[in-house]
């Protein structure tokens, strides 16, 4: 299997508003989770939720940066603008989220999908309060209280200090949750709560920090900018100045100058 082609195959899918060919790219016993609500279907519940969702809520789905792949998993950023009913034009309005799929054949055994919702009512006038509704409802089962938060919260930034997880480049979502012994949702939450930030950015600040300790040290002045990058953790080149432009306001050719004057 492509993975490209398999990724703009699922967009297609969603752009097209299309819930059997969105709910086809899973196997026959496939699993999709939506993690803000904390809820999971089949193949076919997920034909059944979706037909709702599209009755009601048109979008357009975007890729953001690379796809990450593995031999049995793809991970993925992405944006969501939605549309006006009348005339289809898009708004200007979206919000971002993430997948991660497990791969068997040529369709994915799991699909976990945790996506980061602003204030629902500012994304557009034209969306039915319905689809608000569906879309807003982060978090709402989680049944996490703020002890256990601020445990989870704990636990996570001892794994980030002392283990130096987010140093693995194929990090993902439930591999974390797993490593601090909460659900997903959960590490979601202590996520975008504790630190008001999504996972990608969490895990990108992380990287970009250690980065900046390597280009600020003079005994490795040698090292390219390239092997920071993967030493880091980034898989590109692209990804890692990306970030680090994001975080820091300078290249990391710039930050490293300006450290050695």
């Amino acid at each position: 299997m492509h993975t490209t082609e398999f990724v703009e195959s699922y967009f297609d899918a969603w752009n097209h508003l299309d819930p059997t060919g969105v709910a086809d790219h899973l196997t026959a016993d496939g699993i999709y989770c939506d993690v803000p609500n904390n809820e999971t279907s089949s193949h076919d519940e997920l034909i059944a939720s979706l037909s709702e969702v599209f009755s009601s809520y048109r979008h357009r789905y975007e890729l953001i940066g690379e796809i990450l792949a593995s031999q049995n998993a793809i991970a993925f950023q992405y944006r969501v603008y939605p549309f006006e009913h009348a005339g289809k034009r898009k708004s200007s309005k979206f919000f971002c989220g993430a997948e991660f799929m497990t791969l068997s054949g040529d369709a994915a055994l799991t699909i976990t999908d945790y996506y980061e919702m602003p204030d629902i009512v500012g994304l557009s006038s034209s969306v039915d309060p319905t689809s608000r509704e569906m879309l807003g409802r982060k978090y709402e089962k989680s049944g996490l209280d703020t002890e256990q938060l601020r445990e989870y919260k704990k636990r996570l930034e001892n794994i980030m200090q002392l283990e130096q997880t987010y140093l693995h480049s194929d990090l993902t979502l439930p591999e974390l949750a797993k490593a601090v012994k909460c659900s997903v949702n959960h590490l979601s939450q202590v996520i975008n709560s504790g630190f008001g930030m999504s996972f990608f950015d969490y895990l990108n600040r992380q990287r970009i920090e250690h980065a900046k300790n390597m280009l600020n040290r003079r005994d490795i002045q040698s090292n390219s900018i390239l092997n920071i990058a993967f030493t880091a953790g980034f898989n590109s080149n692209s990804a890692f100045y990306a970030a680090f432009k994001r975080f820091v306001g300078q290249t990391p050719a710039q930050f490293r100058r300006a450290h050695l004057e």
